[in-house]
């Protein structure tokens, strides 16, 4: 009997096509977030924008002018640092969603591949010890490189959050130290 069962096949083949589906609904929800993120942006830029300008043209003298605008520094500053916090937030999830379900991806395909091996193993003629293994040997060299991968991408992914967070703290920062003196 062959290990290689067109059913077998199929229901792979089915089975990876229902996870490349459910990876794209994630990957199109985080940018669906991201979308309505713009909207609403845009939308409150524009109703701010239309308040700016009436409190500009509202000004008696030169003096009123610089004193609206020099007040729109920090305020703007903030809501640039909240706006990429929310776009980080969203391809952080996202990120986190994608990397969830790759990894039970993964498991899965490595199972698979292990009960492949070892039915393969089974079956395999006398004096094919050295291709089973070299097979044997490749499996577990390839689950250590997804390892590798899998902890150097976590890593990463940790270091930007830290010199994100960090980037918005100073971001703020010298938004709060730049609107007083924006305002002399």
């Amino acid at each position: 009997m062959s290990p290689f069962m067109p059913e077998q096949f199929a229901a792979v083949q089915k089975s990876s096509l229902n996870q490349l589906f459910a990876l794209t609904n994630m990957a199109f929800d985080g940018f669906q977030k991201l979308t309505e993120l713009n909207l609403q942006a845009v939308r409150t830029t524009l109703a701010e924008g239309q308040g700016n300008v009436e409190a500009v043209l509202a000004g008696k003298d030169l003096r009123d002018v610089f004193a609206v605008q020099s007040n729109l520094a920090q305020p703007a500053a903030e809501k640039a640092v909240a706006y990429a916090r929310h776009v980080y937030e969203i391809a952080s999830n996202t990120q986190v969603e994608l990397t969830k379900a790759v990894e039970g991806q993964y498991e899965q395909h490595n199972r698979n591949v292990q009960a492949f091996v070892d039915t393969f193993v089974k079956n395999a003629p006398a004096g094919s010890e050295a291709i089973t293994a070299l097979l044997q040997s490749s499996v577990a060299a390839a689950s250590s490189t997804f390892q590798s991968f899998q902890d150097a991408a976590k890593q990463t992914a940790e270091v930007a959050k830290a010199n994100f967070a960090k980037t918005a703290a100073a971001a703020s920062g010298a938004a709060q130290q730049a609107a007083p003196r924006a305002s002399k």
